[in-house]
């Protein structure tokens, strides 16, 4: 039996809000998660700060000044924060010699971050900044709070890069200095 046309008409139209409602959805999503720029202070803060590394030795970010700083800040919970450790670890020991630091900055408690170390060892400089850590990422324009969150600042202290999510090795390269 045919079905009546209202009846046609009355589907086509909740799909039609349904597609309309998924594209708003998807829409707010890319902007609540898209990097905001960063606060005109957020490098000099970042530089202004100690914190103590796995071990409660200080971290003092002063005396990266002058050089290309890689600022990941991570949590050992975080998947892909773990799954993209190994990259900046072979991209830190790449760039050994060139003016390039990078830094992990953790959102945890110096424990759990030490208990992480004791099964994945990281060859570059960890700093812990428990949950105020997000505090300082939002700082750098990551207004989700979400991790991971990378940003690089050039030597003279102007932020050139954020990405919010694993980044690849692809685009820290284009934002690190060529040989």
């Amino acid at each position: 039996m045919p079905q009546p046309k209202h009846s046609s008409r009355r589907v086509w139209f909740w799909l039609a809000i349904a597609i309309g409602a998924a594209i708003a959805g998807a829409v707010a999503g890319f902007l609540a998660f898209s990097p905001r720029p960063a606060a005109d202070q957020a490098a000099e803060q970042l530089y202004r700060a100690e914190l103590p590394d796995p071990a409660g030795q200080p971290v003092r970010f002063d005396a990266l000044r002058g050089k290309t700083l890689v600022v990941n800040f991570w949590a050992p919970w975080c998947a892909p924060c773990v799954e993209e450790m190994p990259d900046l670890a072979a991209l830190h020991q790449e760039y050994q010699g060139r003016n390039v630091e990078f830094v992990g900055i953790g959102i945890d408690s110096q424990s759990n971050i030490a208990r992480f170390l004791e099964k994945v060892p990281v060859n570059y400089p960890l700093a812990v900044a428990g949950f105020a850590g997000t505090e300082m990422a939002r700082g750098f324009g990551n207004a989700a709070g979400g991790l991971p969150y990378t940003v690089v600042i050039d030597p003279q202290g102007a932020v050139t890069l954020r990405k919010m999510g694993r980044i690849s090795v692809e685009e820290l390269r284009s934002a690190l200095p060529a040989r």
